[in-house]
C-alpha cells in the first residue's frame, strides 16, 4: 500500500513540475522586441517577409543571408538602417533555425511583403505586456505592482488614502500614448 502510495505522490509531482517547466516555456513576452506584434504569449523567431531577415528572440539576434551565407548579428545589416519594424509585416516561426528552411518560408510568406497590419508591442494597452521592459507603460506598471504588493494585493481597500492612489494609477493607465512614434 506504501509504495501505491509513493507512486501517486511521485506521478503528481511529476506532472506538476512539468507543468511548471512547460509554463516557463510557454511565455516569453518581456523577452520580444517591442516591434514585435501583438498576439503571441511565446515567439521563438519572428520572419520579416519584406527582408527576408529572421530575428531570434531568445537569442537577440537577426539572421540574413550574405552572399550565400546565413549571418547573425544583434543589428540588422546596414543596407536596411531605415527598415521600419514598427510597422513590417512579421510571422511568427516556433522552429529553432527557420533559416534553413528559407525557401520554404520565403514563398509561403511572400504574399505579406508590404503589408502593415499588427500592431506592435509598444502601441499595446493591453497590460499583459507592461512586463516588457522596454514597453512605454514598463516603470507605471512596476509600481503599481510595488503599490499592489506593499498594500497586500488590495486588503486594504476600505483605506481613503488607498482609495485616492488606486484613482491615480488609473488616470495614469489610461493615459499612456506617450512613446508612440518614437
Amino acid at each position: 500500500m506504501r509504495y501505491l502510495f509513493v507512486i501517486i505522490i511521485a506521478l503528481f509531482l511529476s506532472s506538476a513540475l512539468d507543468a511548471q517547466i512547460r509554463a516557463n516555456v510557454n511565455f516569453n513576452l518581456g523577452s520580444q522586441p517591442i516591434w514585435g506584434p501583438t498576439g503571441n504569449d511565446y515567439v521563438e523567431n519572428y520572419y520579416l517577409p519584406d527582408i527576408e531577415v529572421y530575428y531570434n528572440v531568445p537569442m537577440h539576434r537577426y539572421y540574413y543571408n550574405e552572399r550565400g551565407r546565413w549571418i547573425s548579428s544583434v543589428n540588422l545589416p546596414a543596407r536596411y538602417r531605415n527598415f521600419d519594424l514598427y510597422n513590417a509585416h512579421k510571422e511568427v516561426i516556433n522552429e529553432k533555425q527557420p533559416w534553413k528552411n528559407h525557401a520554404t518560408y520565403k514563398d509561403k510568406y511572400a504574399s505579406f511583403k508590404g503589408k502593415h497590419d499588427q500592431q506592435p508591442i509598444r502601441d499595446s494597452k493591453d497590460s499583459k505586456y507592461f512586463v516588457n521592459k522596454n514597453h512605454p507603460q514598463h516603470n507605471t506598471w512596476i509600481q503599481q505592482q510595488k503599490h499592489d504588493n506593499g498594500n497586500h494585493n488590495g486588503q486594504n481597500k476600505g483605506n481613503i488614502n488607498n482609495k485616492n492612489k488606486g484613482n491615480k494609477g488609473n488616470n495614469n493607465k489610461d493615459n499612456h500614448d506617450n512613446g508612440k512614434g518614437k
